[in-house]
């Protein structure tokens, strides 16, 4: 096994643990840090940084694949589900810790699972969709409004700005849009006409 597929497996393997920090009820980890009127739960701040760091690796894996030839099968299978398991447990995590609206979750891991059949429907047909720009922005902006929920809004706390709220909603159209986006750009692929 390569190392990119090391790296994509390694973000599928910090999924649990993740889970395990934002949603365990342990003493010794419900201890707060406390920065001024700011404060942050251990537990989700060590849930946030696995998050972090496993959302990192999502390019670090592809980079590393594409400059060194290393594009595999495996890795084309595991990277976009890695992707598509890791938004989608810390999401059905912060609608379980209360930090998210589950309207919101529903939406964002629905287009994943539309987007996943559109892909698939048209590699029975020979082709391959590739990633767009809405697509590249979907993930960014998931991810900094993923991340500034986990921080309980760190540093915009300070300034009584929502920008956790922001992010959330404007992660939720960008994913609509960027769905909305594959399937005009890949119509052809669903053949309306042979139904």
């Amino acid at each position: 096994m390569n190392l990119p597929n090391r790296i994509t497996l390694a973000r599928i393997f910090m999924i649990p643990l993740m889970l395990l920090f934002l949603l365990l009820d342990v003493e010794w980890l419900a201890y707060e840090l406390k920065i001024g009127s700011f404060s942050l739960p251990l537990n989700q701040l060590i849930g946030a940084i696995l998050f972090i760091v496993a959302a990192s690796t999502d390019g670090i894996d592809g980079y590393i694949a594409r400059k060194h030839n290393l594009v595999t099968n495996l890795g084309k299978l595991l990277d976009p589900l890695a992707d598509k398991l890791l938004v989608a447990a810390v999401l059905i995590s912060l609608v379980a810790m209360g930090k998210c609206d589950a309207w919101i979750a529903v939406v964002i891991i629905s287009r994943e699972f539309a987007v996943t059949g559109l892909r698939e429907v048209a590699l029975l047909e020979g082709s391959v969709i590739a990633a767009s720009n809405w697509g590249k922005a979907k993930t960014i902006t998931q991810i900094v409004a993923i991340s500034a929920l986990l921080l309980n809004n760190f540093p915009f706390e300070w300034i009584h700005f929502p920008f956790d709220e922001v992010a959330i909603w404007l992660a939720a159209l960008i994913t609509i849009y960027s769905g909305i986006d594959y399937f005009v750009k890949n119509k052809n692929v669903l053949n309306f006409s042979k139904m």
